[in-house]
């Protein structure tokens, strides 16, 4: 069952989602052909260091429990690479895809967002499958405004990516969270089996949920890499991952980890 975030709670976590959203805007400032993963995931590193935030992947334990816990403070997945991908020091080039999560909790509060970037000029079916994975987001987001209930806003984001000839990851899922990253429900991003019992919620107020559409152009199954972190599509086709730390608030769906205002703004400024 979903632990309910007070207003006061929700204040607390939107500055955590404002760190993860300078975090994202980093790695946008430094992403592009010949930048290396690595070096995105050093300068993110130092940015919640700088602001006494602790990184909530940085030692995630592994599922594998004789296996190293993750040894980065962003996911960083290639191509090919669904979720979970470790950075490393291969030069990105033109016509790379990588998705990028991170998080991070501030003063007891969590933030959580992911973004899939594109590395210079890429296909038009791979710029298709960024959009329509996107869209399969915001599509989450314009219903949480209008439906009362988890699965028929999973069934109309399935059948979104559906629609569009594409496949939705039904292995990983989003997830409540707060004081940790991952907190109940679980999130689903389709419709069916995974909606029973815990897979099915109210969206009432005070409800914070991590939203996180994977969308695979081919199949939606998936294998672990050799490093026992890496999930990669099973038949090599590119995916795409973008996610938003969503509060359920008395004016509606508010995203935590938006950009600011320019109120916010001036705040981090005088901060």
């Amino acid at each position: 069952m979903a632990e309910l975030k007070s207003k006061r709670e929700l204040t607390k976590m939107r500055r955590a989602g404002l760190a993860v959203w300078r975090a994202h805007q980093i790695a946008a400032e430094m992403i592009g052909p010949g930048a290396t993963t690595k070096a995105i995931d050093r300068e993110i590193e130092a940015h919640f260091a700088a602001l006494g935030a602790t990184p909530l992947f940085k030692n995630y334990p592994n599922t594998v429990k004789t296996k190293p816990p993750f040894p980065a403070v962003t996911c960083m997945s290639v191509n090919e690479a669904v979720v979970h991908g470790i950075p490393d020091d291969r030069p990105l080039v033109e016509g790379d895809i990588v998705s990028i999560d991170t998080g991070c909790r501030l003063d007891g509060w969590c933030g959580d967002a992911a973004v899939t970037h594109a590395i210079g000029e890429i296909s038009p079916p791979v710029q298709k499958l960024l959009d329509v994975t996107l869209g399969t987001l915001n599509l989450a987001i314009e219903l949480l405004a209008v439906k009362n209930r988890w699965s028929s806003i999973a069934r109309e984001m399935a059948k979104y990516v559906r629609d569009h000839g594409f496949s939705t990851v039904e292995c990983f899922v989003g997830h409540g969270i707060g004081r940790d990253m991952h907190e109940d429900p679980q999130v689903p991003n389709f419709a069916g089996r995974g909606l029973k019992g815990s897979g099915d919620f109210l969206i009432e107020e005070g409800l914070v949920i991590a939203v996180e559409p994977m969308v695979n152009m081919g199949t939606k199954r998936v294998k672990m890499m050799k490093d026992y972190w890496t999930q990669v599509t099973a038949d090599g086709k590119p995916s795409a991952h973008f996610e938003h730390t969503i509060a359920i608030t008395e004016n509606g769906p508010e995203l935590l980890t938006r950009a600011p205002t320019p109120a916010e703004l001036e705040e981090l400024a005088v901060n």
